[in-house]
């Protein structure tokens, strides 16, 4: 099995906090109780433990997932692969807000298969995602990880499951729904700001538009008043 495709220095958050607990007397103590101490998830993924791909060999399929910030602080999350020759992820990472979610989706190239393999079985490419705690809204960079080992924490490893690209599956259309919803969210980011100006200079329009009422109203105003005297 290769190694991940990125820094694999990240931990659960329990065993972070154990390693940084004190050396000093009852430190041990500390380390045994939180290491036992079940991880506090800050991404909620859907699928939780699995990547779907359509099987196609030979050519380029895509999966999806979607990741969701639980918890109440802005999190930074990352995708590692124990194959990153023959697969890449978008975003490969991003920062999300508490309670907002991303739906990422994952590029994978099918070898054929050899030796009669039934890869639809199995398959020895994983993927990881691994999550950190940040301040605000930061922009996102892959350094913030490098900068703050000991704060990562594994959030999941995903499997890779090959589904049969002609066989209807609830798996397969759920992928179906997740991608045309991520293809729709990178269109919506791809389109340009409305232009300002355009509203700006109609109600410029409009302004002068009233300032020629006006001014046309006080001459007749003017013109009667005249006539009268």
């Amino acid at each position: 099995m290769p190694l991940w495709g990125t820094a694999a220095s990240a931990q659960p958050a329990a065993e972070g906090d154990a390693a940084r607990a004190p050396s000093g007397s009852g430190g041990g103590g500390v380390k045994v109780i939180r290491s036992l101490l079940p991880t506090r998830r800050r991404l909620r993924l859907d699928p939780p433990a699995k990547l779907y791909f359509p099987y196609e060999p030979g050519k380029q399929v895509r999966s999806a997932v979607r990741i969701k910030n639980i918890s109440k602080s802005h999190v930074a999350f990352k995708f590692q692969t124990t194959a990153p020759k023959s697969c890449f992820m978008r975003p490969p990472g991003g920062v999300l807000a508490p309670g907002e979610s991303i739906i990422a989706t994952v590029f994978k190239f099918v070898e054929h298969p050899e030796n009669n393999e039934k890869p639809l079985d199995k398959c020895k490419v994983k993927f990881k995602i691994v999550s950190l705690k940040v301040k605000g809204p930061v922009e996102y960079v892959p350094e913030l990880f490098d900068e703050q080992k000991d704060q990562v924490a594994v959030e999941q490893i995903l499997r890779v499951v090959f589904l049969d690209a002609e066989r209807p599956s609830p798996q397969m259309d759920k992928l179906k729904r997740q991608l045309a919803e991520a293809e729709a969210a990178l269109e919506a980011r791809k389109k340009p700001p409305e232009d300002n100006g355009t509203r700006i200079v109609g109600e410029g329009l409009v302004i002068d538009e009233w300032k020629e009422r006006r001014e046309r109203y006080l001459a007749r105003q003017q013109e009667e008043g005249v006539d009268s005297v």
